[in-house]
């Protein structure tokens, strides 16, 4: 019996760390990124959106029309890609604390006001 629990266990084993070894690779949005400073911490711009946007994975996040975000940094466009920002949402839940932090498509909000010039072009990881 303990046998056949071993032999169970050895073959589950490599199954079971083959995701942890490989893992999930996505693409990458843009090369480069536009922000304050060279560790893109600063709020370049407030931002409104303008209609909800339901993020497809976890780079992004949801956004309900109305919604104010605090803007990090801008993704440079590449050729086929969308252009995108990144920020935290704030609204009546995140009252007096930072909200989730994510991408969302640039094309969805108008900017209410901008803080700082984006004028440091920092590599993306």
């Amino acid at each position: 019996m303990a046998q056949r629990v071993y032999l169970v266990v050895l073959f589950l084993c490599p199954g079971l760390m083959c995701p942890l070894v490989t893992g999930i690779f996505m693409d990458k949005l843009a090369s480069k990124k536009l922000c304050a400073d060279d560790d893109c911490v600063y709020t370049i711009s407030l931002v409104r959106a303008e209609e909800d946007y339901n993020a497809p994975d976890c780079r992004f996040i949801n956004i309900k029309k109305g919604q104010l975000i605090y803007v990090y940094s801008k993704l440079v466009k590449e050729k086929e890609s969308g252009e995108f920002w990144a920020g935290s949402v704030y609204g009546e839940q995140y009252e007096d604390h930072m909200g989730t932090v994510g991408y969302f498509p640039r094309s969805l909000v108008s900017e209410q006001h901008v803080y700082q010039e984006a004028n440091k072009t920092v590599p993306t990881t």
